[in-house]
This record gives structure tokens, sequence and C-alpha cells, in this order.
């Protein structure tokens, strides 16, 4: 098995691709040892001293350090990827391999009267932000828009990166703000 690994615009955090399917939809982010119980290869990587988040995508998995060196770090990251595919072990221990997408939409917050507003927003960020995003192995999602503030999540490489203020002001703002007249600001959640 051969585990491709690229950077990411966060420094702490590094994007490994296997190869294979890693989550047949959505994403799932996982940001303690606690929440990674849903996932054998979640355990195996939070196993790995310094980790301290998990993110998963369609076909690859970003970890995000909190302390420790990659020289060091990404050995073990791989050989726990590498054991758990070889072990032939589920994603998630309920056998599911879905994201959270359908737990993302249940906190959204907007007024009804917006819902059309919302519909060409959440459009533009699904099919023009978060594939941009998902190269860079993170994802953003829409969580609510209030009096022209449209507020999003950002997950794995995107959570804590030092360009996302950047990316939310001027690229994913300007994007909004052009196709949206009623956009003013997006802020993180």
């Amino acid at each position: 098995m051969f585990i491709q690994t690229e950077a990411t615009p966060n420094p702490a955090t590094l994007k490994f691709i296997p190869g294979r399917t890693v989550l047949d939809s959505g994403t799932m982010e996982f940001t303690s040892l606690e929440a990674a119980a849903r996932s054998p290869l979640a355990e195996r990587l939070f196993a790995v001293s310094g980790v301290s988040s998990v993110f998963y995508g369609y076909d690859f998995v970003t970890v995000t350090k909190k302390d420790g060196d990659w020289q060091h770090l990404k050995p073990a990251i791989l050989g726990a990827i590498m054991e758990h595919y070889m072990s032939g072990a589920p994603l998630l221990a309920d056998g599911s391999a879905a994201g959270d997408d359908a737990s993302d939409e249940d906190g959204e917050f907007f007024n009804e009267q917006d819902a059309e507003t919302v519909a060409t927003i959440k459009d533009l960020i699904e099919t023009r932000v978060r594939p941009a995003v998902a190269n860079d192995g993170g994802d953003i999602t829409f969580r609510g828009f209030k009096d022209g503030v449209v507020y999003l999540n950002m997950k794995g490489a995107c959570s804590g990166c030092p360009s996302s203020t950047a990316t939310l002001q001027h690229g994913i703002q300007n994007l909004l703000r052009h196709f949206v007249p009623d956009v003013v600001e997006v802020r993180p959640m």
C-alpha cells in the first residue's frame, strides 16, 4: 500500500491520501480521543503522541498536530493508516461510511424569508468553495445567515489555518458578495 502525503496551507496539518475511498460521502472531523471512539482509524491516529485532530474527506485523511515535528510524527501516522487498511477494520465502529453532513445541517440558522438567498449561498459554497478547500485537506460548511452575515464552519486543514482569515475575507466573501448582493460579510463559527 502506498500512501501519498501533501502539505496543506496550514503548517500544523498534513493531508494523507491512501489511494482508496476513505468516506463514501460528506466529511467527518474528530477533535478529541473521546470523539475518535466512533472510528477505529481515528483512535489509531490519536494514539500517536502529538495528534490533535483527524479529518476524513472522500479520498483523504488530514491530521493536525498540536506539537512535535512532522519528521517524527509522519512515519507513525503513515503506519497507523496502513495498519488500519491492512486489518480490514471498518472506518466507523458502526460499520457505516458516511459523513456528518446531516448533523451539520441540524444547527443551521436563518430566517425563512431569506430561504432563496440561503439556497444560492449554499449552492455557491457546494459548487465553488468546497471542492477547492477539499484540495487543501479541509472543508467549509454553511452554518447560518443573519443580517447580511454568512456564518461558516471550517474543518480539517482549514480549522486554525493562518491563511483561513484571508480565504474567508478575500476569497469566499468576495465570491458571495459578487453573486449575492445581500451578503455583507463572512465569519467563521
